[in-house]
């Protein structure tokens, strides 16, 4: 079993290309289309592949668009660990309007699961050996909203340490389960869990007071361009964004919570991890649409930032992407 395991309940087949212009009721012209296995756990598993881990990635796939995604997926460095639904994946499609540089994304509801196609994943979770099991993204229609919980508390069972990266009815049963090693919100999501508008003031104070109580280890906070806070039992570390011209923001979260993972993985400080992930994020806002990070960047941005803090690069993250090429 690979140290780390991403979980893709809700995986796409993402379809992104450039236009001129977008106007209602005319043909969109397209140029540059690109097609590639998307959703939170799925784009988790490509950045890891990118930075040199070879992880697991367990999904659900169905239909034809199924077909689709398994062809892509077989050609990276995944260990593959497939769960058949019925029904078709989602069919993603990012468009992005040269004319005004504005992204267009639209994303379907997906298929629907039922209790007995989820049953072999939670089985197959029952003898997993991971270190780390990262879910990340939506749920699919008529999965309960305790489902990533049901995750949660599995990986506490086996010994893994549970990485959390979805939003809406899921946050608050995953957190009351006390489980949660890594908890990675935008603050959006925040501010959802919280029912409540968050200033820098009241995300602080609720982000700590996740991991006071103990509902999370660590909360990797971020803010878009705005930078990023993480809390964590040694305080709250706050750090602003990297400036880089963005081309889009799609995979930018589940970039930055796969380098953080990959590098408490490799025994990296968490502080460090986290401004590793900082770069890494900021690195897959370069590309465009359903492209994500590339090493050269990475390093590039990692070497700047260390450079300004007068540190040195960390040696498990200066070699980055070696593994695989």
């Amino acid at each position: 079993m690979a140290r780390i395991l991403s979980i893709a309940l809700n995986p796409t087949i993402d379809v992104s290309c450039d236009a001129d212009r977008v106007q209602p009721m005319h043909k969109t012209r397209t140029t540059n289309v690109r097609h590639h296995p998307g959703g939170g756990g799925i784009n988790v598993a490509r950045v890891l592949s990118e930075l040199g881990q070879e992880p697991g990635l367990l999904y659900l796939s169905g239909g034809s668009t199924g077909k689709l995604l398994q062809g892509f997926l077989e050609e990276m460095p995944l260990e593959l660990h497939r769960f058949a639904i019925a029904e078709d994946i989602r069919l993603a499609y990012t468009v992005h309007e040269e004319q005004s540089g504005f992204e267009y994304r639209f994303v379907p509801e997906g298929p629907e699961v039922g209790e007995a196609e989820l049953a072999p994943v939670f089985a197959f979770l029952e003898g997993c050996s991971a270190d780390y099991i990262v879910a990340s993204g939506s749920l699919p229609r008529g999965v309960p909203a305790d489902t990533y919980a049901r995750v949660a508390g599995l990986a506490q069972k086996t010994g893994a340490r549970f990485v959390f990266d979805a939003s809406g009815p899921a946050l608050h049963p995953v957190l009351e389960t006390r489980s949660v090693f890594l908890f990675k919100p935008s603050i959006g999501e925040l501010e959802a869990y919280a029912r409540r508008p968050l200033d820098e003031e009241g995300a602080r104070q609720v982000a700590e007071d996740l991991v006071s109580s103990g509902a999370a280890r660590y909360v990797a906070l971020t803010f878009g361009t705005k930078g990023a806070m993480l809390a964590g039992p040694d305080g709250i570390l706050r750090i602003p964004s990297i400036h880089v011209s963005a081309k889009s923001a799609v995979g930018a979260g589940d970039s930055f919570v796969a380098a953080m993972t990959f590098a408490m993985s490799r025994g990296v400080a968490a502080e460090e991890a986290f401004r590793f992930a900082n770069c890494v994020g900021a690195a897959g806002a370069m590309t465009y649409g359903t492209d994500l990070c590339r090493v050269s960047d990475v390093l590039t941005l990692y070497n700047a930032d260390c450079r300004a803090r007068q540190s040195k690069m960390v040696p498990e993250l200066g070699n980055i992407g070696r593994s695989v090429r």
